[in-house]
């Protein structure tokens, strides 16, 4: 049996309690770092039906020669629990840049895991 709507709610609502950072990775699924990268500090959507979405845009700043190929959340803005996230599609930066990871865009999704 599947689980019910609150069910899944109240999981994705207990991982946004938790998961206070989210933060870029590359490719193969190692975060980013160097330059003025930073993960960023998130607040999430109240879930509906198993679903939570950051409340705001996030900008990071990507250094030189990095590949963007996904986000992760954390539990703390350095070390902490990586919560997992989501593929991107990869962008490579030649020099430093900026990254915008859209909020409308960006889920964790109960329902599907």
């Amino acid at each position: 049996m599947a689980l019910t709507a609150a069910a899944l709610n109240v999981s994705a609502d207990g991982l946004a309690a938790v998961a206070t950072h989210v933060g870029l990775v590359d490719d193969v699924g190692t975060e980013l770092t160097g330059g003025a990268y930073a993960r960023l500090a998130v607040t999430w959507t109240a879930a509906a039906g198993g679903l939570i979405r950051p409340t705001v845009d996030k900008t990071f700043e990507v250094p030189a020669g990095a590949t963007v190929g996904g986000w992760r959340t954390y539990s703390a803005s350095t070390a902490g629990t990586d919560y997992g996230g989501s593929s991107l599609t990869n962008e490579t930066y030649a020099g430093a840049g900026q990254y915008t990871l859209e909020a409308n865009a960006t889920a964790i999704d109960y329902d599907s895991v």
